[in-house]
Order: C-alpha cells, then structure tokens, then sequence
C-alpha cells in the first residue's frame, strides 16, 4: 500500500473512531508538518515566540480535538492542517496585536510594502498578517478555490506543483489562482488605508 493510500486510509479509521489511528498516523505525517511549519516559521521575524516544533505541536493538538471531520485523503489533511497553521500564527499576531495596544485591539493599517512572498521584518507584521486574514475571509466569500491557493502557498508553504496535488488541478491553474488572488488581495489591503 502506497503512503498516501495507508494515510488516507488511517484518517478515515481515526475519523471512525480507532483510538490508535491517530498514533499510527503520526510517524506518517510529522515529517510533511515539520516541513510545512518550517516553510512558514521562515517567513517569521527572528526571536519569534512560536518556533516550528511548537506551531507542529499545537496543530496536533488542534488535530487531535477535530473529531467529527470527514477526512478525504492525504491532500485533505494537509490542506486542514495549513488552515490550522494559519489559525495559529493569525491567533497569536492578534493576540500580539492587542498587547501592545493594551488589549483595546485597534487596527493598523498595513505598509503599502505588503509582499506575499516575503513580509518585510517590521513592527507592523502582526497588523499585516491580520490585515490579510480579513481579506482571507473576504475572498472565500467570492472564490473559496483561490482562498485555499494562497493558504497553501503563503501559510502551508507548499509548491505551486504541492498546492496543484492537494487542490486536484493544474499547476497552471494554481499560478492563474495564485496571480489573480495576490491581485485581488493587494487590491482589498490597499483599500484598507485608503481615508473614508
């Protein structure tokens, strides 16, 4: 049996209540976590808080809590598992946001600099990182595909040919997808500091 067939095969078992799913699925997937989370943390500002065997820790245990999910195959769990590295980082740069405002949480507009492929180490990058989740949510209202590109890519730190296998399209689907999402987003984050 392939590794994607026995990894698809362990989360509907895991999904159908098998107490030892879970604990024969992890040898299987840490590895691919620990790659993705550290894609991500390297477009962390140095000193971070969070570092990978703790954003890989806390998406185990976030994991672990989801039990009612039916899951799909391979691609799905490291779809959700993006999507849960996201809710990490984004939940601790509002948390960090807060703080330093004295937990009144106001917004900061984002620098005009805003760069999907590498944020720039400022003060501002909690802001941008919320900044963009807004426009995240925004986006899946319109076009949930493109959505799950950009969490795939900026967040899960997958290839444009990994992104192309979780979602099942081309990877000439994904650069299209990829463009026309960092177009409408730099569109929706620059409209933000805009007065009025």
């Amino acid at each position: 049996m392939s590794a994607s067939n026995e990894i698809t095969g362990l989360l509907k078992a895991w999904a159908g209540g098998d107490p030892n799913a879970l604990d024969r699925l992890t040898p299987l997937v840490h590895d691919e976590l620990r790659r993705l989370a550290a894609r991500r943390m390297r477009r962390e500002r140095p000193g971070h808080t969070l570092q990978t065997t703790a954003l890989i820790n806390e998406a185990y245990l976030r994991l672990a809590a989801v039990r009612e999910l039916d899951w799909k195959d391979r691609a799905h769990f490291f779809s959700i598992s993006a999507q849960l590295m996201r809710r990490i980082l984004i939940d601790g740069a509002r948390a960090r946001s807060a703080e330093k405002r004295g937990g009144r949480g106001q917004r900061v507009a984002h620098s005009l600099a805003f760069n999907f492929d590498e944020i720039a180490d400022t003060s501002q990058r909690s802001e941008e990182l919320i900044a963009l989740d807004d426009a995240l949510l925004a986006l899946a209202q319109l076009d949930p595909r493109k959505t799950e590109v950009v969490e795939l890519r900026f967040f899960g730190g997958l290839s444009v040919e990994e992104t192309a296998q979780v979602l099942g399209v081309s990877p000439q689907t994904v650069m299209r997808d990829w463009k026309l999402a960092r177009a409408w987003l730099m569109h929706e984050l620059t409209s933000l500091q805009k007065p009025g």
